[in-house]
């Protein structure tokens, strides 16, 4: 609906059932595409401008807790209006549907790639896809840094996280920890430093009557309460220790299933800026110590990841599916079982978090119904984001243009390509799925031009 047209005469939309939220957040997973900023985009036009579910006041409070927390802002933002429309299975079922259908899709695509990725086809569009990736990561810091770097203070700290994990090699939660305390005493030494502007903005229009509106009172179950934060904390908590007491006892303490789940468990506190962010400390734990996957994979793990829907963390169940079938967790005999187990031991691991912070604090932040602003720390972290993305950036071209280590030849085709990309995304604004699209194809065309003029 335009927002100049006049709405007073509009009636509140019809109280919405389970079952048809069901098939919406259903639908949602599997065309939730381009990115939180896109999908976040879906989901305002659906909900707040077609459906009028929630008004656009309460959608970006909700929107403004989710993007203090850890984790991926658009699958948390679904889960947190799942919960206000149909309490804590609402948010459980929005959430996990908004996960499922990527988990799915990328089971089938790294069962292809393990399977088949040696076969020229195959072959040829990862040749392609990696440099396209290498440009992505680039635009991504490009991306936050313009939002995110306001003042000089903010550029050095940028700066000095770049040279720590690319030069000293510090681990990405030591970053995190010296960024956060920087913004925690910097702000009360000089606030102005720190005080994080943009987002995504202030209301934009009027677009009628919502089901929940600005002046809805709070549900009784969105009440916060001690009982409910202490219950929902044991819920989680219990659910997390069944989980890792489950992995300890049928493959041990050294076992991959259980390292997966204490891995990416921390991976999930950590995940402040979006994935981009998180992806050196998952390339530090998963390639360099346990050896789960290699480099390489890595690499096209991100391109399948940017294919699919839902939030780009979910590359960690590619991590995971990897992971499993070289550790042959179920035997050599079970590969592909083995493998989507890991993939959905991680992604379990990864989302449950999230699930916890929403139907924990979601009743703390129904009760202030107020701009929720952020927090100095979070500005700087934020701002040292910016230099670890720029490394990952860094890592992924020369595993990409020095494809045999700086002893083996440049690849100059692979060059061209991440120059192409990098314009198409910086100059001609080309969105992620085109990108990947065309650098595919110009792979396949290297590939298999030699054998076609010979």
């Amino acid at each position: 609906m335009n927002p100049a047209t006049p709405t007073d005469t509009l009636a509140p939309p019809a109280p919405v059932g389970f079952m048809q939220a069901f098939w919406f957040w259903l639908k949602l997973g599997f065309i939730s595409f381009g990115g939180p900023a896109g999908q976040i985009a879906i989901m305002h036009t659906e909900l707040v401008e077609r459906r009028r579910w929630i008004s656009e006041k309460r959608f970006l409070h909700a929107l403004n807790y989710c993007m203090v927390l850890p984790g991926p802002e658009a699958q948390q933002l679904a889960t947190y209006i799942g919960w206000l429309m149909h309490r804590s299975w609402g948010g459980i079922v929005a959430g996990g549907l908004f996960v499922l259908p990527s988990l799915f899709i990328l089971v089938a695509l790294s069962w292809i790639y393990l399977a088949f990725g040696s076969l020229p086809l195959v072959a040829g569009i990862f040749f392609g896809l990696k440099p396209a990736v290498t440009a992505l990561v680039l635009h991504a810091a490009h991306r936050i840094g313009s939002r995110a770097l306001k003042n000089g203070w903010l550029w050095g700290i940028a700066a000095a996280a770049f040279v720590g994990i690319f030069a000293l090699k510090l681990p990405f939660p030591l970053i995190v920890l010296v960024a956060g305390l920087l913004g925690h005493f910097g702000g009360r030494l000089a606030p102005q430093v720190f005080a994080l502007g943009g987002g995504y903005g202030a209301a934009q229009g009027d677009y009628g009557p919502a089901l929940i509106d600005d002046r809805t009172p709070t549900p009784a179950h969105a009440v916060f309460s001690r009982r409910n934060l202490f219950a929902v904390l044991g819920v989680g908590l219990g659910l997390w220790l069944a989980a890792m007491a489950v992995l300890v006892g049928t493959s041990g303490l050294d076992g991959a299933l259980t390292q997966m789940g204490w891995f990416f468990t921390k991976a999930a506190l950590l995940t402040f800026g979006g994935a981009y962010a998180v992806l050196p400390y998952v390339y530090q734990g998963a390639v360099e110590q346990h050896h789960w996957l290699t480099a390489t994979q890595m690499i096209d793990g991100l391109a399948l990841g940017e294919t699919t829907p839902g939030p780009l963390i979910m590359v960690v169940a590619f991590v995971g599916f990897v992971g499993g079938w070289v550790k042959a967790v179920l035997g050599p005999e079970a590969l592909f079982l083995g493998a989507a187990l890991a993939a959905t031991v991680v992604t379990f691991f990864t989302f449950l978090p999230s699930f916890v912070f929403i139907l924990a604090g979601g009743p703390f932040i129904e009760s202030t119904h107020g701009n929720l602003k952020f927090t100095a720390p979070l500005t700087a972290i934020t701002a040292a984001v910016v230099g670890v993305i720029l490394n990952l950036a860094l890592f992924f071209a020369f595993h990409v243009l020095w494809r045999q280590g700086l002893a083996g030849p440049f690849d100059w085709v692979s060059a061209l390509m991440v120059v192409g990309a990098a314009v198409a995304l910086f100059r001609f604004k080309l969105g992620v799925m085109p990108l990947l699209a065309a650098c595919g194809a110009a792979g396949l065309l290297v590939r298999y031009l030699p054998v076609l003029l010979s």
